[in-house]
């Protein structure tokens, strides 16, 4: 696990959902920017519950910079190619309005 801060714009909207033991959680993808310009998308999972109800009130190309548990991943396309991955749980939202929940 890698203690992260990503910044980036949400790719679609996020998503509620609902876990067998009844936990609430919000999904999304946020599009990152590398240093070297190209995007990678980072999948996005929430608990905590002002977060949760932030992420949904977001539309689809809002900014926004998330802290929390990034774990990096390798997968593989219909044509056979190595594709970098990015899983966040996020823990924190940082905005211009509102710095912490």
């Amino acid at each position: 696990m890698i203690d992260a801060l990503i910044s980036g714009r949400l790719h679609g909207n996020a998503e509620a959902g609902q876990g067998q033991g009844g936990s609430r959680y919000v999904t999304c993808k946020v599009k990152v920017m590398t240093d070297d310009g190209d995007t990678l998308l980072c999948n996005v999972i929430a608990f905590n519950d002002k977060l949760c109800q932030q992420l949904l009130q977001l539309d689809d190309g809002a900014s926004i910079s998330l802290s929390g548990a990034l774990t990096p991943k390798v997968w593989t396309d219909k044509q056979g190619n190595a594709r970098p991955a990015l899983d966040l749980v996020a823990h924190r939202w940082l905005s211009l309005n509102e710095t912490k929940i």
